[in-house]
């Protein structure tokens, strides 16, 4: 009889509070796949603004991607998986046309050198690349070709600083 009594002030309690995943979670096996699909979209459509952008967010890390696309290429498995790997190789070999520049070390004497060199290709302020050069290494500029990168390179090597591209 105690049991009985536990059971259904369970149930009137599930069904006053506003967390419908728990109340829900009693009646699931009787559910079917449309149902629950038919259930979860209504729940979602009963979501306010914030709730709504802290499941999109939620929802994206739970699949694996991120804010620039998928984070694990090749999600499917047999026979379109090995067609992605294919693709894949196909891009690999592609060569890169855009660069970043990183600055690798630099002289501490030449410390003030680098600053101005940095200044010249950048639009940054004296702050902002004086922070840069002092959290070396880093990357100075981002999104260049090959032939700007290259030349930013040897400017940075002719005042004692190494740099690389990437």
């Amino acid at each position: 009889m105690a049991s009985l009594v536990s059971k259904i002030s369970l149930t009137r309690l599930f069904s006053r509070i506003r967390a419908p995943s728990i109340a829900y979670t009693l009646c699931t096996a009787t559910e079917t796949r449309t149902q629950k699909l038919e259930r979860i979209a209504d729940q979602l459509l009963d979501l306010n603004k914030l709730e709504k952008h802290d499941y999109s967010i939620l929802f994206r890390h739970k699949m694996g991607l991120n804010r620039y696309g998928p984070a694990v290429s090749g999600l499917g498995s047999g026979s379109s998986s090995s067609g992605r790997g294919a693709a894949a190789a196909d891009t690999k070999v592609e060569e890169k046309t855009i660069f970043d520049v990183k600055l690798d070390k630099f002289d501490a004497a030449a410390k003030i050198k680098v600053i101005k060199e940095i200044r010249s290709f950048t639009d940054l302020g004296l702050k902002e690349a004086k922070e840069l050069v002092e959290k070396a290494p880093a990357v100075v500029k981002k999104g260049v070709t090959k032939d700007e990168a290259n030349a930013i390179i040897e400017k940075l090597k002719a005042i004692g600083a190494t740099a690389v591209l990437e």
